[in-house]
């Protein structure tokens, strides 16, 4: 009976595909991981529990219409074949690939016919819905999918609620995961001052950070009206929105707008494009303050960036945001589409402890978000996910030896790995 798993990543998600991959991998658990040029990491590769299978190849954005649609096709056809000559049995899809409606079902059968047990992360339930782009193709899609896997595993208490109330998934198919801190991003001895010179701001500056896509859940257009309200109380304030826009120019074209009718220009930095891994820690390490202003999300993979960085957040009370925030010492939490409350929120935090010794304080975050994030833990859930189905004593044991490293962190009430 074989040990090895397949984990199909989709070619991309680095931060997350990287480090399950790891975890699993330091684990003991061998892997096929199915990636791309993006994810060929020199440590993956060196991994010898790791079969590195680059069946998508490049993805560069640039490149022409034919060329995005032979690239495609030719995943697909390396893919359907790997499924009939591959030696694991349990597949654990991580992200789908292109052909959203294929791969929910028709593809979905294909690894049922062909005797797959498939494991599946949710990462959004409905992105669809959260995009304003839902539709019955796309909930029947879905339903599909859910129904085909063999489990199915999710973020949040909130996530496992909407797969049981939206798409009537069994309770027993379900298990709850971190989100494993992000530890793929270059985090070097680049200082604040040194950050900040980089982009033209000074050290006495207080900097708001907006980090990632660009689109209207995501709610930039309140941190702006925010920062317009609190720029004429302090020249200090600075705004930092790096990012692009996602399938949505006309909504950045409305919020650059806004910044222009209110002359803030000089103030406010923006890098509206996609910004490598090794860039990334300019601005997470320039700024004071990730600011995450959500109208519809259940998580954030930001969040957890900031919090590698020992970044404090503050974020809106949607999803399962707040219950990632330890108010006043790892950020605080204001009321979604209301700019008045956010920049509330901004003026309690620079009057806070937690900024005041934020030096002192980005250690403290750091350690907390690496044991309660653990990808050790994630591990542990993973392997018993795998166990469960394979009858496998390798599985069995892998789960008792991570478990057994499970303790309690601070006293709280949620067990965190040490691993």
């Amino acid at each position: 009976m074989t040990n090895r798993i397949a984990l199909l990543t989709g070619g991309g998600d680095k931060p997350y595909a990287l480090g399950i991959a790891s975890a699993l991998a330091s684990a003991g658990v061998p892997l096929d991981f199915i990636g791309s040029d993006d994810l060929e990491s020199p440590e993956l590769l060196k991994d010898p529990q790791v079969r590195f299978l680059n069946l998508r190849g490049d993805q560069r954005p640039d490149a022409d219409i034919t060329a995005k649609l032979i690239r495609v096709f030719l995943y697909y056809l390396r893919l359907l074949r790997y499924v009939v000559i591959a030696e694991p049995r349990i597949f654990h899809i991580l992200w789908n690939n292109k052909l959203e409606l294929f791969d929910r079902t028709l593809l979905m059968l294909y690894y049922k016919l062909l005797g797959k047990k498939i494991v599946l992360t949710v990462h959004n339930v409905n992105a669809a819905a959260r995009d304003g782009r839902d539709s019955i193709s796309n909930r029947l899609s879905l339903r599909v999918q859910y129904m085909l896997t063999d489990h199915l595993f999710v973020h949040t208490a909130k996530m496992k609620h909407q797969l049981l109330s939206d798409f009537a998934v069994n309770e027993s198919k379900v298990s709850v995961i971190p989100f494993g801190i992000n530890n793929t991003v270059p985090n070097t001895a680049l200082s604040c001052p040194e950050a900040r010179v980089q982009i033209g701001f000074a050290k006495e500056n207080r900097v708001l950070l907006f980090f990632g896509n660009i689109a209207p859940y995501k709610g930039l257009e309140y941190l702006v009206e925010a920062f317009i309200q609190l720029a004429p109380e302090d020249a200090r304030y600075r705004l930092l929105i790096v990012g692009r826009p996602k399938q949505n120019e006309a909504y950045w074209r409305g919020i650059r707008d806004k910044i222009r009718k209110a002359k803030l220009s000089d103030r406010i930095y923006e890098r509206i494009e996609y910004v490598s891994d090794e860039d990334t820690e300019i601005y997470f390490k320039a700024a004071d303050i990730l600011v995450i202003p959500y109208t519809y999300v259940f998580q954030s993979g930001v969040l957890f960036l900031g919090y590698s960085f020992g970044l404090p957040v503050i974020v809106t009370d949607v999803g399962s945001l707040k219950d990632e925030i330890v108010e006043g010492k790892t950020g605080f939490v204001c009321k979604p589409a209301d700019s008045p409350d956010l920049a509330d929120a901004i003026r309690m935090y620079f009057r806070s402890e937690l900024y005041r010794n934020l030096p002192g304080q980005r250690r403290h975050i750091q350690a907390y978000a690496n044991q309660r994030y653990s990808w050790g833990k994630v591990a542990a859930t993973t392997t018993a996910v795998y166990s469960s189905f394979s009858g496998n004593p390798f599985f069995q044991r892998r789960y008792r030896q991570l478990s057994a490293n499970e303790t309690w962190v601070d006293g709280g009430d949620t067990p965190n790995n040490r691993v």
